[in-house]
C-alpha cells in the first residue's frame, strides 16, 4: 500500500459512494446542502447543550468575538 494514499473510514466511504449517484451539478449541490444542514443541526445541538451546562454564556461568546486569532508575522 502506498503511504501517500488516504485511508477512509466506513462513513467517509459511504459518503463518497453517495456522490457516485450525483450525475449533475444540481444533485451534487443538493447532497452538499443536506450534509451541511445535518452538521449545522449538530453544532446547534452542541451549543445548546453547552449553554444549558453553563460552559457557553454571553461572556464566553463575547470573548470569542473579540479574540485575536491571527498568526503573528515573523520579523526578519
Amino acid at each position: 500500500m502506498n503511504s501517500n494514499q488516504p485511508v477512509f473510514n466506513s462513513i467517509q466511504l459511504h459518503i463518497l459512494n453517495m456522490f457516485n449517484y450525483c450525475h449533475s451539478e444540481e444533485s451534487m449541490k443538493e447532497l452538499e446542502a443536506v450534509l451541511a444542514d445535518f452538521y449545522a443541526k449538530r453544532v446547534q445541538e452542541e451549543a445548546d447543550k453547552m449553554w444549558d451546562e453553563g460552559t457557553l454564556n454571553d461572556k464566553a461568546i463575547e470573548d470569542i468575538l473579540t479574540e485575536h486569532l491571527r498568526t503573528p508575522y515573523r520579523t526578519i
